[in-house]
């Protein structure tokens, strides 16, 4: 057999480059060349997976405030799913929202840290997937997303989970809360997009001396220790920082555990 020649039974998962799975939703990165024979392929992966039911392949990067990628659709017809993580369940349309099924961990790592009662405070918020465990555990949550379709699915998500009368939504961008609250949070949890590192400075203000704040952002590994050593003198004590993932050449992304002086 020609070695250019690809089976037409290859399984799509295994000729894409990187897969991620939102529900039961399969989002490809397909290899050139295997575009003419990707629709054909996804309709059977469709019929022999039983956990697939949509097969997408992105058209774009992520673009624009609302981080959403365009695709295109190789079988299915359906973009709306329900994902699953740790007992909960996050409904969202993927052509509308953001969301990273990757940090799953991550969410629930922080989650483990809340205490019943605590006040916490969620920029960036989605559809909900940081919010959630958060109120689960007890805490009473502001979860502010300027995606008026991440605030519906968020707000459906709330109500899903049974989370919904701990969770205030504000549909608004994250850098107009300032002001809004008084230094009164416990906790945030600061998943800010690529390049809003000043997000933190901003959110800090209103979380209590004393208080933890999650901070989420793109770095290179060089660039942690000095860092650290720049919000060490900002006057946050770092107590731990972890690296979630790569999502360049190079660049991960690293979340910072901080304690506010």
């Amino acid at each position: 057999m020609d070695k250019d020649v690809i089976p037409a039974d290859t399984d799509l998962l295994h000729l894409s480059r990187g897969i991620t799975m939102i529900g039961d939703i399969a989002i490809l990165s397909l290899p050139p060349g295997l575009d003419a024979a990707a629709e054909e392929r996804a309709g059977a992966l469709v019929a022999r997976r039983k956990n697939i039911r949509t097969v997408l392949t992105k058209v774009t990067s992520l673009e624009g405030d609302r981080r959403v990628a365009r695709y295109r659709i190789l079988a299915g017809s359906c973009t709306v799913t329900v994902h699953r993580e740790f007992g909960f369940s996050y409904a969202l349309d993927v052509r509308e929202v953001f969301f990273n099924p990757r940090l799953a961990s991550e969410r629930m790592r922080v989650a483990l840290q809340v205490s019943a009662g605590e006040e916490v405070l969620v920029p960036f918020a989605g559809v909900g997937p940081f919010v959630v465990p958060v109120a689960a555990r007890g805490a009473r949550v502001v979860a502010v997303e300027k995606s008026p379709a991440a605030c519906r699915w968020l707000s459906e998500n709330c109500r899903a989970n049974g989370v919904e009368e701990r969770v205030r939504v504000h549909e608004a961008d994250a850098a107009s809360l300032i002001g809004m609250y008084p230094p009164s949070f416990d906790r945030s949890v600061i998943p800010a997009p690529y390049g809003m590192d000043g997000m933190l400075a901003r959110v800090a203000r209103m979380v209590r001396p004393g208080g933890m704040i999650h901070f989420y952002t793109f770095k290179k590994r060089h660039q942690i220790a000095d860092l650290t050593r720049v919000l060490d003198a900002e006057g946050y004590e770092v107590v731990t920082v972890r690296r979630c993932g790569n999502v360049a050449p190079c660049v991960s992304r690293w979340v910072f555990d901080l304690q506010k002086a």
